[in-house]
């Protein structure tokens, strides 16, 4: 899985903004920072879904950047953000676990109108993208 680092700015009370120094023109914004790695990873597939690629950069390569160097000096800071991407296409996946954790997935994906699968999928997809 690839990892992208992102510079996030706020100023005052105001959301969180985030930009891809490697990925031109890709921004995102979340109000609390418990949503600020999962909306920048999202904004991030959507931005690639259709294009070229970049490489990343290291950690290294990035904090040497003259821009990046002068949004930390003001007060912004780094997160690395994973690239998680949608095929579009399911594949089935036989999983182990304890008989007890299954029901209690099964009731609460059942209490949330979710099927199994699509429970333990957004549960990953949060883990993932912090």
């Amino acid at each position: 899985m690839l990892t992208f680092f992102a510079l996030v700015h706020q100023e005052d009370d105001s959301a969180y903004g985030v930009q891809f120094p490697d990925v031109a023109g890709c921004f995102s914004a979340a109000d609390d920072m418990e949503q600020v790695i999962r909306n920048a990873s999202e904004a991030l597939a959507l931005h690639l879904e259709d294009g070229d690629l970049p490489a990343p950069r290291s950690l290294a390569e990035i904090k040497k950047d003259e821009d990046v160097a002068a949004e930390l000096a003001h007060g912004a800071f780094l997160i690395a953000v994973p690239l998680i991407s949608f095929t579009g296409r399911s594949k089935k996946a036989n999983i182990t676990m304890d008989a007890g954790l299954l029901q209690a997935i099964d009731d609460t994906a059942s209490a949330r109108d979710l099927t199994r699968s699509a429970y333990l999928a957004s549960l990953a997809r949060r883990d993932i993208s912090g």
